[in-house]
């Protein structure tokens, strides 16, 4: 039996057509079973967090909004809308943080703080930088980004620092600006 060639062209056609939206179909099941959801496992807006040790306050976080991304394989918690923190030592000193943007990540204990990353001391030092990590464990912070500080012996830029939270030991690098030296 010999059909004309039209009806063989139509009937590839139809053929393929049915094969491309049935292959479709499965193909868009079998990206469903490689697709990992990344939601938050909890979100808060608002929130007014209290860090306490032994009954006495170490720390108060305060943002607009909170992601906790718990339910990861490497949970990690975003403020997305910011922060401001007050950190007390043991003798209840402040040093305020605040910051545009930030993520804790909990395995490690670091916190990446970014955009206009300003932290002030009670006793009036004064950091600013575009970017700023927290080692909670050590209390360290440390950045490679550029930064001003200000104290009493002056303003200096530079750019890469590490210090302690109570601003007592600074380790600074390509530093400029006008401070008093003690000799």
């Amino acid at each position: 039996m010999n059909l004309p060639k039209k009806y063989i062209i139509n009937a590839v056609t139809v053929l393929a057509v049915t094969m491309f939206f049935g292959c479709e179909s499965n193909f868009k099941e079998v990206q469903k079973i490689n697709f990992s959801e990344f939601v938050p496992g909890s979100d808060a807006d608002t929130v007014n967090i209290k860090y306490t040790d032994s009954g006495r306050i170490t720390g108060v976080l305060k943002s607009r909004k909170m992601l906790d991304y718990s339910n990861l394989e490497f949970p990690f918690t975003e403020f997305p809308k910011g922060i401001d923190v007050t950190l007390y030592d043991k003798k209840q000193k402040r040093t305020f943080i605040k910051g545009n943007y930030a993520v804790s990540y909990k395995q490690t204990g670091i916190i990446d703080l970014q955009g206009k990353v300003k932290i002030t001391s009670e006793t009036g030092q004064m950091l600013e930088t575009e970017q700023l990590y927290f080692d909670q464990k050590n209390e360290w912070f440390y950045t490679e980004r550029k930064f001003k500080l200000t104290d009493a012996k002056g303003v200096s830029n530079g750019q890469g620092i590490d210090f302690s939270k109570d601003f007592k030991v600074i380790n600074s690098q390509r530093i400029t600006g006008e401070l008093e030296a003690n000799e």
